[in-house]
């Protein structure tokens, strides 16, 4: 039986202070909970789980029977943050990334400048992983990457792709030569533009875009012209996606 001291704790890690406090994580759903403890780079603290999924999964979680707690449907509803709870939920320590300053130089990163959306933010990293961008980094003003609504839309990408939390000024500084690519509505046509085969693509805030101090520095403001329909502008995941997919197909 779940006690409230343990209920209460885990309900503390959707709140960034105490993710930050604690250092751990939230991952829900049996496709990511098998990804996560196959996964050597991941340190698990608990598994509270049915005992229908515990029996048909115990292949999985022979390194973790004795962090393993089994809970009733009903428990599970209690610590859920789906609202249809998904049979598991883990408990696992925040991984410290680290990056290789010569991938960063001859490959494209992604700086995220002010994404709000947790969806937006775990389909970037989703969108990362699936065009092999090994890192991406974020402003202080970002979502936080462990926000279990972005662990839960990036399914299961942060286990691929490394995400840091930096400011803009400390990433050009130690990276002077990097060539920064900015999405912006009104830039240079992304599909006619002769551009370099790497960089740092910053992905503006959901509202105001790229910041004013970033565009001042950047070598290419790009945009993905479009057609007649009516829409001001494209969701800053799609106009990612799309970025990303030219960018990497180019030459």
């Amino acid at each position: 039986m779940l006690s409230k001291p343990k209920i209460k704790y885990i309900e503390s890690l959707r709140v960034n202070k105490f993710r930050q406090k604690y250092g751990n994580f939230i991952v829900e759903g049996e496709k990511m909970a098998g990804e996560v403890l196959t996964n050597k780079n991941i340190v698990i603290e608990n598994v509270f789980a049915t005992e229908t999924w515990i029996s048909a999964n115990i292949h999985l979680l022979k390194q973790h029977f004795s962090k393993t707690l089994t809970v009733t449907d009903a428990e599970l509803k209690q610590i859920s943050g789906l609202s249809t709870p998904n049979k598991v939920l883990i408990i696992a320590q925040q991984p410290t990334p680290q990056y290789d300053n010569v991938l960063i130089e001859n490959n494209f990163s992604l700086y995220l400048d002010g994404i709000q959306d947790p969806g937006n933010m775990g389909t970037i990293m989703r969108i990362a992983d699936w065009f092999s961008i090994p890192y991406v980094f974020c402003s202080e003003s970002s979502v936080d990457v462990w926000n279990p609504k972005v662990v839960q839309a990036s399914m299961g990408a942060f286990l691929r792709v490394q995400a840091f939390e930096t400011s803009f000024e400390d990433l050009k500084k130690q990276f002077p030569k990097l060539p920064i690519f900015a999405t912006i509505l009104r830039g240079d046509n992304i599909f006619a533009k002769k551009m370099p085969n790497h960089g740092l693509i910053v992905v503006g805030n959901e509202g105001s875009g790229v910041s004013q101090n970033i565009l001042a520095v950047t070598d290419f403001n790009i945009s993905i012209p479009g057609g007649v329909g009516g829409a001001e502008s494209l969701n800053a995941a799609v106009a990612t996606g799309i970025v990303c997919a030219v960018l990497k197909n180019k030459g």
